[in-house]
């Protein structure tokens, strides 16, 4: 189950996501929209509520915004027989800023055991240039808050790819990362979405777009240097120390069912996608009147599921095994291997890094010759 809390401070430069801006978070309100869809999702019957989660993902927006109480309301909306698995994965995204002793303790006792912190850089003009509200310095201060109030599961995030005048280091990012000695660090690209501020600036020319050949230099130098520090590159995006690897993400990547609450949040039972609401308000409205939010919904059909199987499968680092493939697809794989995008070995393909840096398009490559 993935649960989106909307609200937050500001909008950073480059967000494209659903928030809601508002100086403080308000989990009754936002509780109360839950319930409201809760109740929906139980009178379609689309989704089959299971007894017991595996995992649960609060993501943002700024989850850390609504207080040291929310998870125990959140609990209480999600019934806590679901969530009584001793082997449950409950993570919840924190900002450094609104991370508090109280935020962290109170989640702990509500049952997260697991913390996403959206540090994205160290370099102080960086963070203003994105609009973080917290400092070179933050990420230290809830590293050490988060252990101190129990959690030893801990991944962060980093975004690279930024514009060169800036001035900011990405190596020397990486390496302060690696001083915090978590089990887990998640790196994004920057994107230029058209609707952000970020986007209108290049439009209008007072940004440059993103440089692609600095982009893929800079997920390079990070696979290398994690990978010598001792973590796995299980995913494109994400690294590991070993078993720290996220089960709820696996989810999506294994095309396994989940269900998404709260505005902009999407879910799959196959062959049914669908994404609720935007809008903070529009999707409040409607939850707490016992409406659908839904927005919109796809159905998939072969051809979209076999496309999106093999773009899935070759964003792990299990990859995707080859036992069966005729001449065409082996052709391709081999020379993918000969200009290192790829290995093969136990019958299977893997993208390596560089694989990765162009896996939209050798997945499409791929899908053409196994259909021709």
């Amino acid at each position: 189950m993935y649960v989106h809390a909307p609200f937050c401070v500001r909008r950073c430069f480059y967000c494209d996501f659903a928030v809601q801006v508002r100086r403080e978070g308000d989990a009754e309100e936002w509780l109360r929209a839950l319930e409201g869809e809760m109740d929906v999702v139980r009178s379609e019957g689309l989704f089959e509520l299971a007894d017991t989660l595996e995992s649960v993902y609060v993501g943002g927006g700024t989850p850390s915004l609504l207080g040291p109480t929310a998870m125990a309301g959140l609990a209480e909306v999600i019934g806590r027989g679901r969530l009584r698995s001793p082997d449950i994965e409950w993570t919840a995204e924190a900002n450094p800023e609104s991370l508090t002793p109280e935020v962290a303790r109170g989640w702990r006792e509500a049952g997260v055991n697991r913390l996403s912190l959206g540090v994205q850089s160290f370099h102080e003009g960086a963070l203003r240039w994105m609009g973080r509200m917290h400092g070179p310095d933050g990420a230290i201060q809830a590293v050490r808050t988060a252990r101190e109030a129990g959690y030893d599961n801990l991944s962060v995030d980093l975004i690279f790819g930024l514009p060169a005048h800036l001035g900011r280091s990405w190596r020397d990012d990486l390496e302060r990362a690696l001083e915090l000695d978590v089990s887990h660090l998640s790196l994004y690209g920057l994107g230029v979405e058209p609707a952000t501020p970020l986007g209108r600036a290049v439009a209008e020319g007072r940004e440059a777009p993103v440089d692609e050949d600095a982009y893929g230099e800079e997920f390079l130098l990070a696979a290398e240097l994690l990978r010598d520090a001792g973590y796995a590159h299980y995913e494109v995006s994400n690294f590991s120390r070993p078993g720290a690897e996220s089960r709820h993400n696996a989810v999506y990547w294994n095309g396994a069912p989940y269900l998404g609450l709260g505005n902009g949040a999407h879910s799959y039972a196959h062959p049914v996608r669908r994404w609720n609401r935007r809008e903070w308000n529009a999707y409040r409205d409607a939850a707490v009147a016992g409406v659908s939010p839904e927005e919109g919904r796809e159905v998939l059909n072969d051809a979209a599921v076999r496309l999106e199987r093999l773009w899935l499968a070759l964003r792990t680092d299990l990859g995707l095994s080859i036992g069966g493939w005729s001449e065409s697809p082996r052709a391709l794989v081999e020379g993918w291997k000969r200009r290192g995008l790829a290995v093969v070995a136990e019958s299977a393909v893997r993208l390596t890094a560089r694989g990765w840096l162009v896996l939209d398009r050798l997945a499409v490559d791929l899908d053409t010759a196994l259909s021709g």
